[in-house]
């Protein structure tokens, strides 16, 4: 459409790129979801070029571009940067406006955030000192398990028993994981615990916020039917979540991108 305005938000996670387009209305006209790799600056590059190019623009048609996430000052073409907390309030309250606590799991740490109705972030806790309760530790109970992370959601609804994995350090509950493996614990149980696990850690974090109805969860991890379906029985809720939660904080950049140039 002529003389409509774009805008750009660019999410730098420790595992993966997202970037999100909206034009002036706040439609989405395309988006991208890639691994980061090692070296951050190309792989915003490569997300800003491929989202680009989904969405028939060039980088002069975008007005504003805001980066966030954990590599955000790796993204040299940015106008500004704005936290993850942030933009994880604003993006899921746009796709859930009654939403008033979300929960993000991300590769490298977890978080509670409290918005108003505006999504601005008022009250977050956040667990970014070690994995547990991360993604990351996702897959790694996923490989001492020997099984493919999309895997586990399946193999824990066949659980049977209760099984508790103790150890919070990822280190440690690995080992737990591959002695209890070991031992002819079936694996659908363990999946379960590992689950139930992480669910413990995150309603840790949602107990210092405060609860506060509806709540919504995003990142990669929402898109695991067990996780959500385990935290949700943790935090004695149900959990509402998008569409595609892994690109809620690159959304939220986009939507902040959107106010700041017409400010």
């Amino acid at each position: 459409m002529k003389n409509m305005k774009y805008f750009a938000g660019i999410d730098i996670g420790s595992l993966f790129s997202k970037v999100v387009i909206i034009d002036e209305k706040g439609n989405i006209k395309a988006y991208s979801v890639l691994q980061s790799g090692a070296v951050y600056k190309g792989a915003a590059e490569t997300a800003m070029n491929n989202t680009l190019a989904k969405a028939e623009l060039s980088m002069g048609d975008i007005s504003y571009i805001i980066s966030t996430g954990y590599g955000r000052a790796r993204v040299p073409f940015a106008d500004s940067q704005v936290t993850e907390i942030s933009c994880h309030g604003r993006g899921a309250n746009f796709v859930f406006p009654e939403v008033r606590t979300i929960i993000d799991i991300g590769g490298q740490d977890s978080k509670v955030i409290e918005v108003n109705k505006e999504g601005r972030a008022v009250k977050f806790a956040m667990n970014d000192k070690c994995a547990a309760g991360t993604g990351r530790f996702l897959e790694v109970m996923a490989v001492s398990l020997e099984v493919d992370l999309s895997e586990m959601s399946t193999l824990a609804e066949k659980s049977r028993t209760d099984v508790e994995i103790s150890s919070m350090c990822t280190v440690f509950a690995e080992s737990e994981v591959i002695s209890l493996f070991a031992q002819g614990t079936e694996k659908a149980d363990i999946a379960l615990g590992v689950y139930r696990s992480i669910a413990r850690r995150v309603t840790g974090l949602f107990g210092q916020v405060g609860k506060k109805e509806r709540v919504a969860m995003t990142g990669g991890v929402a898109k695991s039917k067990g996780m959500v379906e385990a935290l949700g029985k943790s935090i004695k809720t149900t959990l509402m979540v998008p569409e595609e939660p892994q690109i809620m904080g690159a959304l939220g950049a986009a939507l902040i991108a959107r106010e700041k140039a017409q400010a």
